[in-house]
Protein backbone atom coordinates (compact mmCIF):
# COMPACT_ATOMS: atom_id res chain seq x y z
CA UNK A 1 0.00 0.00 0.00
CA UNK A 2 2.85 2.35 0.81
CA UNK A 3 4.41 1.65 -2.60
CA UNK A 4 1.11 2.35 -4.35
CA UNK A 5 0.65 5.60 -2.45
CA UNK A 6 4.19 6.63 -3.35
CA UNK A 7 3.50 5.84 -7.02
CA UNK A 8 0.36 8.01 -6.87
CA UNK A 9 2.37 10.89 -5.39
CA UNK A 10 5.06 10.49 -8.07
CA UNK A 11 2.42 10.53 -10.80
CA UNK A 12 0.86 13.66 -9.33
CA UNK A 13 4.29 15.32 -9.26
CA UNK A 14 4.93 14.32 -12.87
CA UNK A 15 1.58 15.73 -13.96
CA UNK A 16 2.26 18.93 -12.02
CA UNK A 17 5.74 19.18 -13.57
CA UNK A 18 4.28 18.68 -17.05
CA UNK A 19 1.65 21.36 -16.48
CA UNK A 20 4.24 23.74 -15.00
CA UNK A 21 6.58 23.11 -17.94
CA UNK A 22 3.78 23.78 -20.42
CA UNK A 23 2.91 27.04 -18.65
CA UNK A 24 6.57 28.12 -18.53
CA UNK A 25 7.05 27.37 -22.22
CA UNK A 26 3.88 29.25 -23.18
CA UNK A 27 4.79 32.28 -21.09
CA UNK A 28 8.40 32.22 -22.30
CA UNK A 29 7.31 32.00 -25.94
CA UNK A 30 5.00 34.98 -25.47
CA UNK A 31 7.68 36.98 -23.67
CA UNK A 32 10.26 36.16 -26.36
CA UNK A 33 7.90 37.32 -29.08
CA UNK A 34 7.30 40.59 -27.19
CA UNK A 35 11.02 41.17 -26.58
CA UNK A 36 11.90 40.38 -30.19
CA UNK A 37 9.20 42.68 -31.50
CA UNK A 38 10.44 45.46 -29.20
CA UNK A 39 14.02 45.00 -30.41
CA UNK A 40 12.88 45.11 -34.04
CA UNK A 41 11.00 48.30 -33.31
CA UNK A 42 14.12 49.96 -31.87
CA UNK A 43 16.24 49.52 -35.01
CA UNK A 44 14.46 52.01 -37.27
CA UNK A 45 14.56 54.99 -34.83
CA UNK A 46 18.20 54.15 -34.06
CA UNK A 47 19.07 54.26 -37.77
CA UNK A 48 17.24 57.56 -38.25
CA UNK A 49 18.93 59.10 -35.23
CA UNK A 50 22.39 57.97 -36.32
CA UNK A 51 21.94 59.21 -39.89
CA UNK A 52 20.68 62.56 -38.61
CA UNK A 53 23.69 62.97 -36.35
CA UNK A 54 26.24 61.96 -39.02
CA UNK A 55 25.03 63.90 -42.06
CA UNK A 56 28.54 64.99 -43.10
CA UNK A 57 30.42 61.78 -42.20
CA UNK A 58 31.98 59.66 -44.97
CA UNK A 59 30.17 56.45 -45.87
CA UNK A 60 32.76 54.03 -44.40
CA UNK A 61 32.71 55.85 -41.09
CA UNK A 62 28.93 56.01 -41.16
CA UNK A 63 28.60 52.28 -41.77
CA UNK A 64 31.19 51.60 -39.05
CA UNK A 65 29.30 53.76 -36.54
CA UNK A 66 26.02 52.06 -37.36
CA UNK A 67 27.64 48.64 -36.90
CA UNK A 68 28.98 49.63 -33.48
CA UNK A 69 25.61 50.93 -32.36
CA UNK A 70 23.75 47.80 -33.57
CA UNK A 71 26.10 45.53 -31.59
CA UNK A 72 24.45 46.65 -28.35
CA UNK A 73 21.01 45.47 -29.43
CA UNK A 74 19.59 42.22 -28.02
CA UNK A 75 17.34 39.71 -29.73
CA UNK A 76 18.16 40.99 -33.24
CA UNK A 77 21.02 40.70 -35.70
CA UNK A 78 21.58 43.61 -38.14
CA UNK A 79 23.40 43.22 -41.45
CA UNK A 80 24.37 46.46 -43.30
CA UNK A 81 24.15 46.41 -47.11
CA UNK A 82 25.47 49.14 -49.40
CA UNK A 83 23.61 50.60 -52.37
CA UNK A 84 24.64 47.61 -54.47
CA UNK A 85 23.15 45.22 -51.84
CA UNK A 86 26.62 44.01 -50.87
CA UNK A 87 27.27 43.29 -47.16
CA UNK A 88 29.25 46.01 -45.48
CA UNK A 89 29.08 44.85 -41.81
CA UNK A 90 27.14 42.21 -39.91
CA UNK A 91 26.29 41.82 -36.25
CA UNK A 92 27.86 38.86 -34.34
CA UNK A 93 25.94 35.54 -34.30
CA UNK A 94 25.37 34.02 -30.89
CA UNK A 95 24.63 30.38 -31.72
CA UNK A 96 28.06 29.34 -30.49
CA UNK A 97 27.39 30.62 -26.96
CA UNK A 98 23.84 29.21 -26.68
CA UNK A 99 23.27 27.32 -23.42
CA UNK A 100 19.73 26.10 -24.07
CA UNK A 101 19.39 22.75 -25.89
CA UNK A 102 18.02 22.84 -29.41
CA UNK A 103 14.76 21.10 -28.51
CA UNK A 104 14.05 23.77 -25.88
CA UNK A 105 14.95 26.55 -28.26
CA UNK A 106 12.63 25.07 -30.88
CA UNK A 107 9.78 25.19 -28.33
CA UNK A 108 10.46 28.78 -27.28
CA UNK A 109 11.67 30.53 -30.42
CA UNK A 110 9.03 32.61 -32.26
CA UNK A 111 8.67 32.38 -36.08
CA UNK A 112 11.68 33.80 -37.98
CA UNK A 113 11.28 37.49 -38.72
CA UNK A 114 13.26 39.67 -41.11
CA UNK A 115 12.86 43.43 -41.57
CA UNK A 116 14.58 45.80 -43.99
CA UNK A 117 15.32 49.38 -42.93
CA UNK A 118 16.44 51.65 -45.79
CA UNK A 119 19.47 53.90 -45.14
CA UNK A 120 18.78 57.35 -46.65
CA UNK A 121 21.35 60.14 -46.38
CA UNK A 122 20.67 63.65 -47.81
CA UNK A 123 17.76 62.30 -49.84
CA UNK A 124 19.75 59.48 -51.43
CA UNK A 125 19.57 55.79 -50.44
CA UNK A 126 23.03 54.66 -49.47
CA UNK A 127 22.16 51.13 -48.37
CA UNK A 128 19.91 48.88 -46.32
CA UNK A 129 19.90 47.60 -42.72
CA UNK A 130 18.70 43.94 -42.85
CA UNK A 131 17.29 43.13 -39.39
CA UNK A 132 16.86 39.43 -38.41
CA UNK A 133 15.24 38.26 -35.19
CA UNK A 134 17.81 36.55 -32.90
CA UNK A 135 16.04 35.52 -29.63
CA UNK A 136 18.86 33.28 -28.34
CA UNK A 137 19.62 35.59 -25.40
CA UNK A 138 16.02 35.47 -24.22
CA UNK A 139 15.85 31.70 -24.74
CA UNK A 140 19.04 31.22 -22.69
CA UNK A 141 17.57 33.29 -19.87
CA UNK A 142 14.37 31.26 -19.91
CA UNK A 143 16.35 28.00 -20.00
CA UNK A 144 18.39 29.05 -16.99
CA UNK A 145 15.23 29.99 -15.11
CA UNK A 146 13.48 26.75 -16.09
CA UNK A 147 16.55 24.67 -15.19
CA UNK A 148 16.86 26.29 -11.76
CA UNK A 149 13.12 25.89 -11.15
CA UNK A 150 13.21 22.24 -12.30
CA UNK A 151 16.17 21.34 -10.09
CA UNK A 152 14.55 23.08 -7.14
CA UNK A 153 11.27 21.25 -7.79
CA UNK A 154 13.10 17.94 -8.14
CA UNK A 155 14.93 18.45 -4.86
CA UNK A 156 11.69 19.40 -3.11
CA UNK A 157 9.89 16.40 -4.64
CA UNK A 158 12.61 14.00 -3.52
CA UNK A 159 12.53 15.47 -0.04
CA UNK A 160 8.73 15.21 0.02
CA UNK A 161 8.87 11.58 -1.16
CA UNK A 162 11.37 10.72 1.56
CA UNK A 163 9.17 12.36 4.18
CA UNK A 164 6.06 10.62 2.81
CA UNK A 165 7.87 7.27 2.76
CA UNK A 166 8.60 7.60 6.47
CA UNK A 167 5.15 9.03 7.23
CA UNK A 168 3.30 6.33 5.29
CA UNK A 169 5.41 3.71 7.04
CA UNK A 170 4.35 5.04 10.44
CA UNK A 171 0.73 5.48 9.39
CA UNK A 172 0.44 2.03 7.80
CA UNK A 173 2.46 0.11 10.40
CA UNK A 174 -0.78 -0.83 12.24
CA UNK A 175 -1.89 -2.63 9.08
CA UNK A 176 1.29 -4.72 9.15
CA UNK A 177 0.59 -5.54 12.81
CA UNK A 178 -2.99 -6.40 11.87
CA UNK A 179 -1.78 -8.73 9.09
CA UNK A 180 0.61 -10.43 11.52
CA UNK A 181 -2.24 -10.77 14.01
CA UNK A 182 -4.49 -12.34 11.37
CA UNK A 183 -1.71 -14.80 10.55
CA UNK A 184 -1.53 -15.77 14.23
CA UNK A 185 -5.31 -16.20 14.29
CA UNK A 186 -5.05 -18.41 11.21
CA UNK A 187 -2.53 -20.50 13.14
CA UNK A 188 -5.08 -20.77 15.99
CA UNK A 189 -3.14 -18.46 18.29
CA UNK A 190 -6.04 -16.61 19.86
CA UNK A 191 -3.82 -14.68 22.27
CA UNK A 192 -2.87 -12.40 19.37
CA UNK A 193 -3.46 -8.71 20.06
CA UNK A 194 -2.55 -5.52 18.20
CA UNK A 195 -1.74 -2.12 19.67
CA UNK A 196 -4.28 0.66 19.31
CA UNK A 197 -2.87 3.19 16.78
CA UNK A 198 -3.38 6.94 16.88
CA UNK A 199 -5.34 7.00 13.62
CA UNK A 200 -9.04 6.87 14.48
CA UNK A 201 -10.13 4.61 11.62
CA UNK A 202 -7.30 2.13 12.21
CA UNK A 203 -7.92 2.28 15.95
CA UNK A 204 -11.49 1.06 15.35
CA UNK A 205 -10.18 -1.85 13.29
CA UNK A 206 -7.59 -2.72 15.94
CA UNK A 207 -10.19 -2.63 18.69
CA UNK A 208 -12.55 -4.90 16.78
CA UNK A 209 -9.70 -7.26 15.93
CA UNK A 210 -8.78 -7.56 19.60
CA UNK A 211 -12.42 -8.22 20.47
CA UNK A 212 -12.67 -10.84 17.74
CA UNK A 213 -9.51 -12.54 18.96
CA UNK A 214 -10.89 -12.54 22.50
CA UNK A 215 -14.21 -14.00 21.38
CA UNK A 216 -12.46 -16.66 19.30
CA UNK A 217 -10.18 -17.48 22.20
CA UNK A 218 -13.12 -17.81 24.56
CA UNK A 219 -15.00 -19.98 22.05
CA UNK A 220 -11.89 -22.07 21.53
CA UNK A 221 -11.43 -22.53 25.27
CA UNK A 222 -15.11 -23.46 25.68
CA UNK A 223 -14.83 -25.96 22.83
CA UNK A 224 -11.73 -27.49 24.36
CA UNK A 225 -13.42 -27.80 27.75
CA UNK A 226 -16.45 -29.36 26.12
CA UNK A 227 -14.29 -31.70 24.08
CA UNK A 228 -12.37 -32.75 27.18
CA UNK A 229 -15.61 -33.47 28.95
CA UNK A 230 -16.81 -35.50 25.99
CA UNK A 231 -13.52 -37.38 25.90
CA UNK A 232 -13.69 -37.98 29.65
CA UNK A 233 -17.28 -39.21 29.39
CA UNK A 234 -16.33 -41.38 26.42
CA UNK A 235 -13.38 -42.91 28.25
CA UNK A 236 -15.50 -43.45 31.38
CA UNK A 237 -18.07 -45.26 29.27
CA UNK A 238 -15.33 -47.31 27.63
CA UNK A 239 -13.95 -48.15 31.07
CA UNK A 240 -17.35 -49.24 32.36
CA UNK A 241 -18.03 -51.28 29.23
CA UNK A 242 -14.64 -52.94 29.49
CA UNK A 243 -15.22 -53.65 33.17
CA UNK A 244 -18.58 -55.25 32.43
CA UNK A 245 -17.12 -57.35 29.64
CA UNK A 246 -14.32 -58.44 31.91
CA UNK A 247 -16.43 -59.06 35.03
CA UNK A 248 -19.60 -60.39 33.41
CA UNK A 249 -18.78 -61.79 30.03
CA UNK A 250 -15.47 -63.32 31.06
CA UNK A 251 -16.83 -65.52 33.89
CA UNK A 252 -19.66 -66.71 31.66
CA UNK A 253 -17.20 -67.80 29.01
CA UNK A 254 -15.08 -69.50 31.66
CA UNK A 255 -18.15 -71.33 32.96
CA UNK A 256 -19.05 -72.43 29.43
CA UNK A 257 -15.51 -73.71 28.95
CA UNK A 258 -15.62 -75.58 32.28
CA UNK A 259 -18.99 -77.13 31.48
CA UNK A 260 -17.76 -78.15 28.05
CA UNK A 261 -14.79 -79.90 29.65
CA UNK A 262 -17.09 -81.61 32.16
CA UNK A 263 -19.39 -82.85 29.40
CA UNK A 264 -16.35 -84.11 27.49
CA UNK A 265 -15.28 -86.14 30.53
CA UNK A 266 -18.77 -87.58 30.92
CA UNK A 267 -18.88 -88.40 27.22
CA UNK A 268 -15.73 -90.41 27.60
CA UNK A 269 -17.66 -92.91 29.77
CA UNK A 270 -20.35 -93.49 27.16
CA UNK A 271 -20.41 -96.11 24.45
CA UNK A 272 -20.10 -95.49 20.79
CA UNK A 273 -21.57 -93.87 18.74
CA UNK A 274 -22.94 -91.50 21.41
CA UNK A 275 -19.45 -90.82 22.73
CA UNK A 276 -18.08 -89.67 19.36
CA UNK A 277 -21.03 -87.43 18.60
CA UNK A 278 -20.98 -85.86 22.08
CA UNK A 279 -17.21 -85.38 21.97
CA UNK A 280 -17.54 -83.62 18.59
CA UNK A 281 -20.16 -81.25 20.04
CA UNK A 282 -18.04 -80.45 23.09
CA UNK A 283 -15.03 -79.73 20.85
CA UNK A 284 -17.16 -77.35 18.76
CA UNK A 285 -18.37 -75.59 21.90
CA UNK A 286 -14.78 -75.27 23.17
CA UNK A 287 -13.64 -73.79 19.83
CA UNK A 288 -16.50 -71.27 19.86
CA UNK A 289 -15.69 -70.30 23.45
CA UNK A 290 -12.02 -69.83 22.54
CA UNK A 291 -12.99 -67.66 19.56
CA UNK A 292 -15.34 -65.52 21.66
CA UNK A 293 -12.63 -65.15 24.34
CA UNK A 294 -10.19 -63.92 21.66
CA UNK A 295 -12.75 -61.41 20.38
CA UNK A 296 -13.50 -60.35 23.95
CA UNK A 297 -9.83 -59.70 24.67
CA UNK A 298 -9.51 -57.65 21.46
CA UNK A 299 -12.59 -55.64 22.42
CA UNK A 300 -11.19 -55.07 25.90
CA UNK A 301 -7.89 -53.90 24.43
CA UNK A 302 -9.64 -51.46 22.08
CA UNK A 303 -11.89 -50.15 24.83
CA UNK A 304 -9.16 -49.92 27.43
CA UNK A 305 -5.53 -50.82 26.65
CA UNK A 306 -4.31 -53.46 29.05
CA UNK A 307 -2.16 -52.13 31.84
CA UNK A 308 -2.58 -48.44 30.94
CA UNK A 309 -2.63 -46.55 34.21
CA UNK A 310 -1.21 -49.50 36.16
CA UNK A 311 2.20 -49.81 34.47
CA UNK A 312 4.48 -47.02 33.16
CA UNK A 313 3.45 -45.38 29.90
CA UNK A 314 6.73 -46.29 28.20
CA UNK A 315 6.16 -49.97 29.02
CA UNK A 316 2.65 -49.89 27.50
CA UNK A 317 4.00 -48.29 24.34
CA UNK A 318 6.79 -50.85 24.11
CA UNK A 319 4.24 -53.67 24.36
CA UNK A 320 2.11 -52.01 21.66
CA UNK A 321 5.08 -51.71 19.28
CA UNK A 322 6.21 -55.25 20.02
CA UNK A 323 2.74 -56.69 19.44
CA UNK A 324 2.38 -54.79 16.17
CA UNK A 325 5.80 -56.00 15.01
CA UNK A 326 4.79 -59.58 15.85
CA UNK A 327 1.73 -59.34 13.59
CA UNK A 328 3.77 -57.71 10.76
CA UNK A 329 7.11 -59.53 10.63
CA UNK A 330 7.76 -58.26 7.09
CA UNK A 331 8.06 -54.63 8.37
CA UNK A 332 10.91 -53.30 10.51
CA UNK A 333 9.23 -51.51 13.43
CA UNK A 334 11.35 -49.64 15.97
CA UNK A 335 10.29 -47.79 19.11
CA UNK A 336 12.24 -45.22 21.12
CA UNK A 337 10.76 -43.85 24.35
CA UNK A 338 12.91 -41.41 26.31
CA UNK A 339 12.51 -39.23 29.41
CA UNK A 340 8.93 -40.30 30.04
CA UNK A 341 7.22 -40.20 33.42
CA UNK A 342 5.27 -43.21 34.57
CA UNK A 343 2.09 -41.41 33.55
CA UNK A 344 0.66 -38.01 32.67
CA UNK A 345 -2.97 -38.48 33.53
CA UNK A 346 -5.64 -40.66 32.02
CA UNK A 347 -6.49 -38.43 29.04
CA UNK A 348 -2.90 -37.69 28.04
CA UNK A 349 -1.79 -41.32 28.41
CA UNK A 350 -4.75 -42.54 26.37
CA UNK A 351 -4.19 -39.90 23.70
CA UNK A 352 -0.52 -40.80 23.33
CA UNK A 353 -1.36 -44.52 23.19
CA UNK A 354 -4.16 -44.04 20.63
CA UNK A 355 -2.02 -41.74 18.45
CA UNK A 356 0.83 -44.25 18.39
CA UNK A 357 -1.66 -47.01 17.62
CA UNK A 358 -3.35 -45.05 14.82
CA UNK A 359 0.00 -43.87 13.41
CA UNK A 360 1.25 -47.45 13.19
CA UNK A 361 -2.02 -48.57 11.59
CA UNK A 362 -1.88 -45.85 8.95
CA UNK A 363 1.78 -46.54 8.14
CA UNK A 364 1.19 -50.28 7.78
CA UNK A 365 -2.25 -50.30 6.18
CA UNK A 366 -2.24 -47.24 3.90
CA UNK A 367 1.39 -46.19 3.29
CA UNK A 368 2.77 -49.64 2.47
CA UNK A 369 5.89 -48.87 4.52
CA UNK A 370 8.78 -51.30 4.95
CA UNK A 371 10.20 -49.45 7.95
CA UNK A 372 8.40 -47.55 10.71
CA UNK A 373 9.99 -45.67 13.61
CA UNK A 374 8.03 -44.52 16.65
CA UNK A 375 9.59 -41.97 19.02
CA UNK A 376 8.01 -40.46 22.13
CA UNK A 377 10.01 -38.13 24.38
CA UNK A 378 9.31 -35.73 27.21
CA UNK A 379 10.94 -32.32 26.75
CA UNK A 380 10.47 -29.03 28.58
CA UNK A 381 6.97 -29.68 29.88
CA UNK A 382 5.69 -31.25 26.68
CA UNK A 383 5.38 -34.65 25.07
CA UNK A 384 6.70 -34.96 21.51
CA UNK A 385 5.55 -37.89 19.41
CA UNK A 386 6.77 -38.83 15.93
CA UNK A 387 5.82 -41.75 13.71
CA UNK A 388 8.09 -41.87 10.63
CA UNK A 389 7.65 -44.29 7.73
CA UNK A 390 9.21 -44.82 4.31
CA UNK A 391 5.91 -45.50 2.54
CA UNK A 392 4.10 -43.78 -0.30
CA UNK A 393 3.74 -40.53 1.68
CA UNK A 394 1.37 -37.60 1.15
CA UNK A 395 1.54 -34.64 -1.20
CA UNK A 396 2.81 -31.36 0.23
CA UNK A 397 -0.45 -29.53 -0.59
CA UNK A 398 -2.45 -32.27 1.15
CA UNK A 399 -0.28 -31.98 4.25
CA UNK A 400 -0.87 -28.19 4.30
CA UNK A 401 -4.69 -28.41 4.15
CA UNK A 402 -4.83 -28.82 7.93
CA UNK A 403 -7.45 -31.52 8.22
CA UNK A 404 -9.30 -31.35 4.88
CA UNK A 405 -9.90 -34.78 3.42
CA UNK A 406 -8.50 -36.65 6.42
CA UNK A 407 -9.71 -40.11 7.26
CA UNK A 408 -11.68 -40.75 10.40
CA UNK A 409 -8.62 -42.10 12.23
CA UNK A 410 -6.44 -39.04 11.54
CA UNK A 411 -9.36 -36.67 12.17
CA UNK A 412 -10.02 -38.39 15.49
CA UNK A 413 -6.36 -38.03 16.44
CA UNK A 414 -6.41 -34.35 15.57
CA UNK A 415 -9.53 -33.79 17.69
CA UNK A 416 -7.99 -35.59 20.66
CA UNK A 417 -4.71 -33.69 20.38
CA UNK A 418 -6.30 -30.27 19.94
CA UNK A 419 -8.73 -30.93 22.81
CA UNK A 420 -5.68 -31.25 25.07
CA UNK A 421 -4.15 -28.05 23.69
CA UNK A 422 -1.65 -29.84 21.44
CA UNK A 423 -0.70 -29.70 17.78
CA UNK A 424 -0.70 -32.37 15.07
CA UNK A 425 0.97 -32.13 11.68
CA UNK A 426 1.68 -34.43 8.74
CA UNK A 427 5.13 -33.63 7.35
CA UNK A 428 6.16 -35.03 3.95
CA UNK A 429 9.62 -36.58 3.92
CA UNK A 430 11.73 -38.35 1.33
CA UNK A 431 10.66 -41.07 1.29
CA UNK A 432 7.45 -41.39 3.29
CA UNK A 433 5.61 -39.30 5.85
CA UNK A 434 6.22 -38.13 9.40
CA UNK A 435 3.36 -37.73 11.88
CA UNK A 436 4.37 -35.08 14.44
CA UNK A 437 2.40 -34.43 17.63
CA UNK A 438 3.17 -32.09 20.52
CA UNK A 439 1.13 -32.37 23.74
CA UNK A 440 1.36 -30.42 27.00
CA UNK A 441 2.68 -32.83 29.64
CA UNK A 442 0.64 -32.22 32.80
CA UNK A 443 1.19 -34.31 35.89
CA UNK A 444 -1.55 -36.67 37.05
CA UNK A 445 -2.48 -34.26 39.81
CA UNK A 446 -2.87 -31.43 37.30
CA UNK A 447 -5.02 -33.61 35.06
CA UNK A 448 -7.21 -34.58 37.94
CA UNK A 449 -7.62 -30.91 38.87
Amino acid sequence: MRARLMVVVVLINLVAAAISGAVIIHKARTATEVETAASLAVVEPLVAETLQALQDAPLPGLFRTLSYRFQGLRHVRVTLLDAASQPVAAGPRREGTRRAPHWFAALIAPPAQTHEVPLVLRGARIGTALVTAEPSDEIDEVWGYALALGLTGLALSLAMLAILHVAFGRILSPLAQLAAGLTRLEQQDYDARVDRPDTRELAVIATRFNRLAGVLGAARAANLRLHRRVMTAEEDERRRTALELHDEFGPCLFAMEANSSSIARIAATLDEPARSRLTQRTDDIAAIVTRVQTINRALLNRLRPAGLGQVPLARCLELLVRETARHHPEVAIEGRFEHLESGYGDLVDLTVYRCVQEGLTNALRHAGASRVTVAVAGREGSLRLAVDDDGSGVAADQAERDGEGEGRGLAGMRERVEALGGRLALVPREPGTSLRIVLPAGTPEEEAA
